[in-house]
């Protein structure tokens, strides 16, 4: 019988709680349905009780099959276990199609209700378009009251227990807090190392609204991401001297900044190694002050969004001059 790994909980703004360490489903490309499931059943088995997934993901489906085949193989013992998050699509991102995208991700899902549903970026599409094969043209403007107004009423019927964001500057939630009735409950970004994130944290901290870190091992040099993380000789070090790898050491450090991490590997031995053994130890201030010299650059920074005649004309306008 493999051990259960049990992962602390953090409290938001909405009265729920919600596991410090989720796990992520986006892959490119997507394995099969069936690989998906199997991967996240034994991700549950390990202790994962948190899936983080979105629409535009294509593992919507897996994550509810594999939510069903753990209860019904008896590894959880009812839904309840389960933190699921899923995400707003740019291309529903108006406000009359938030709650019929929300349905839609429920039916994939085969759930009543999600924990946290997310707008996935603070950006809107033309509906029709693909969103995997979207050109800039197809960016229009982003109606933030009126979409935030639907995700409210997502909550208020009870399909999202949470709502909140996701990339949104400092700028942008403080926008968001002066129009919304019920305020974001986290802020999913990207989060690691090489792109900290203080200032935001600070913010979001201020603000009570939670700050959940994805791409904590920088994509390890995905499409969007880079190995500033992976390949960092000052967390090689840490690493060597704690005897620790150095994903564990950069989970354990976004863990010991009081957030939420989100980490992706399909890999059943790093799946086990990225959850056990992050919350048992603690980083040195030696430690800390080395990683706090760690050069500071954004792996995402949303250039495909940027447009001259498009909602942003530039990264600095995407994110408010928060670089």
């Amino acid at each position: 019988m493999e051990k259960v790994v049990h992962v602390p909980e953090v409290m938001l703004n909405s009265g729920y709680k919600m596991p410090l360490l989720g796990m992520g489903t986006f892959n490119f490309p997507m394995p099969p349905i069936d690989e998906l499931t199997s991967i996240l059943v034994d991700a549950i088995k390990i202790g994962y009780r948190h899936c983080n997934t979105a629409a535009s993901y294509g593992s919507e489906e897996g994550v509810g099959r594999a939510v069903a085949e753990a209860i019904e193989r008896g590894i959880i013992k009812s839904r309840q276990q389960m933190f699921i998050t899923s995400k707003l699509c740019c291309t529903q991102a108006h406000p009359q199609l938030v709650l019929p995208a929300l349905k839609n991700t429920l039916g994939k899902l085969g759930l009543d209700f999600v924990d946290l549903y997310l707008i996935h970026w603070p950006i809107s599409m033309k509906p029709e378009i693909d969103i995997q094969n979207f050109k800039k043209e197809d960016i229009v403007p982003f109606d933030m009251k009126g979409v935030w107004q639907a995700m409210e009423e997502c909550y208020k019927l009870g399909l999202a227990k949470s709502i909140g964001v996701s990339n949104f500057s400092c700028t942008k939630v403080s926008h968001l807090l002066q129009i919304a009735t019920i305020p974001p409950a986290v802020n999913q970004v990207e989060m690691n190392v090489a792109w900290q994130q203080q200032k935001l944290l600070e913010f979001c901290r201020e603000k009570g609204v939670h700050v959940s870190g994805y791409s904590p091992l920088g994509a390890n040099g995905g499409p969007w991401g880079s190995h500033a993380v992976m390949r960092c000789p000052i967390l090689s070090h840490i690493a060597t001297t704690r005897r620790k790898t150095i994903p564990q050491v950069a989970l354990r450090w976004v863990y010991e900044q009081g957030q939420s991490v989100i980490v992706k590997s399909f890999n059943k031995e790093r799946m086990k190694q990225n959850i056990v053994e992050i919350f048992n130890w603690e980083l040195s201030s030696e430690d800390n002050f080395r990683i706090r010299a760690i050069p500071q650059r954004r792996g995402c920074n949303g250039e495909p969004f940027i447009h001259p005649n498009g909602h942003y004309k530039s990264i600095d306008e995407l994110w408010d001059g928060e670089m």
